[in-house]
């Protein structure tokens, strides 16, 4: 089998090997072992690989290189203008190649792939929308269009469509999915946690705004101020760092906030280990991995009611919903945190839940998809 991916992701060339963003292509590499041959379709950059890059596994893989895209301002957008005629050439004839066309969406690349694919009914085709599915959302334009045709099922046929949550009156394509990080044999009991001492928090993410690292590190001072003993951990790097920092050093947070940078998966494990709970209050998300890494562990989730979150969090019985307000957040938090038993039974929820959803469960999803079509 010849499979397609056609994806926006950002590629790196180093010594005769592909690499991208390290979680999409561990998840890509485990659609790659159930295929005889590769072919990606994406943009690649010149640029050193980094610690967040891994490389592609597959020993039969070909990169076609196309241009990124992007409608930000108005260089971009005649720029982008420019190389659509290259990049449809490029994409058209991959499908033609392909026995199985697969898109990555949502995202300028991923449109493409859903507007060509169009003319290849007969082929065998899925599409992981990583982002929120939430009929209700508001999206920007490019994501509403890429859900309407994959949706459609006179347009877009023979296709499974992944995405994140269970949704009221979806068509037939349309598959509720899941994302994993640990295996099977990564499960383990963790002790019961004491909320009485210090209570830890961790936030795992992009420093950027759409992830509210500002609310969180607010949400923890407030806390300080109301007398309970706690501290937060951040996990991540973006361009609000040196802001963030700042915040701290001024308001006198550094005994018991720390910005950690990036880190390896090993340390982030080790410290979700040891958390009592995770902050996440994001504007947007698919399916979070940084909650469901931590639920893995009895971590309890703190987070926003968006995407698919309230059914992660079984409508708060496994974690603690939020607004993105930080007296709101802080009363929902000390209502969880004056009982001890209720937290005890998240906790547990938690991570039977997140254990269930395992790399191995993934693969064998992957498989299915693949080899029953």
């Amino acid at each position: 089998m010849r499979f397609l991916i056609v994806t926006h992701v950002l590629h790196k060339l180093s010594a005769q090997q592909q690499y991208a963003y390290a979680p999409y292509v561990r998840e890509m590499n485990l659609w790659l072992k159930h295929v005889d041959e590769v072919e990606i379709v994406a943009p690649v950059i010149d640029a050193s690989v980094s610690n967040i890059d891994i490389a592609y596994t597959h020993n039969k893989l070909t990169l076609t290189k196309i241009p990124a895209i992007a409608f930000i301002n108005v260089s971009s957008v005649i720029k982008s203008i420019l190389a659509l005629p290259y990049i449809i050439f490029n994409l058209w004839q991959a499908c033609k190649r392909a026995d199985h066309i697969h898109l990555r969406c949502p995202g300028n690349i991923g449109l493409l792939g859903c507007m060509l694919q169009i003319f290849f009914p007969k082929k065998i085709k899925t599409a992981k929308y990583a982002g929120n599915w939430d009929p209700k959302a508001n999206q920007p334009l490019s994501y509403r269009i890429q859900k309407r045709i994959l949706s459609n099922t006179f347009w877009t046929k023979n296709m499974t469509v992944l995405v994140y949550g269970a949704w009221d009156n979806q068509t037939k394509n349309i598959k509720p999915f899941f994302t994993a990080t640990y295996k099977d044999n990564e499960r383990c009991k963790i002790e019961t946690k004491n909320y009485s001492k210090t209570l830890r928090f961790v936030f795992v993410g992009s420093l950027v705004s759409g992830k509210r690292p500002l609310l969180a590190i607010q949400i923890i001072e407030a806390l300080k101020h109301k007398g309970y003993s706690v501290t937060l951990d951040l996990y991540g790097d973006g361009v609000l760092k040196q802001e963030l920092q700042a915040y701290i050093d001024t308001n006198q947070l550094q005994n018991i906030i720390v910005l950690h940078g990036n880190q390896s998966s090993t340390i982030v494990k080790q410290q979700l280990k040891a958390a009592h709970f995770t902050l996440l209050a994001s504007q947007s998300e698919g399916w979070p991995k940084a909650i469901a890494e931590a639920m893995f562990f009895g971590v309890i989730p703190i987070a926003t009611a968006i995407s698919c979150v309230p059914n992660m969090l079984d409508n708060g019985n496994r974690g603690i919903l939020i607004t993105p307000n930080v007296n709101e957040a802080v009363a929902k938090i000390e209502a969880a945190l004056s009982h001890t038993k209720t937290l005890e039974q998240m906790s547990r929820d938690a991570l039977a839940w997140s254990q269930y959803y395992t790399l191995d469960l993934f693969e064998d999803e992957i498989k299915t998809l693949i080899q029953n079509k």
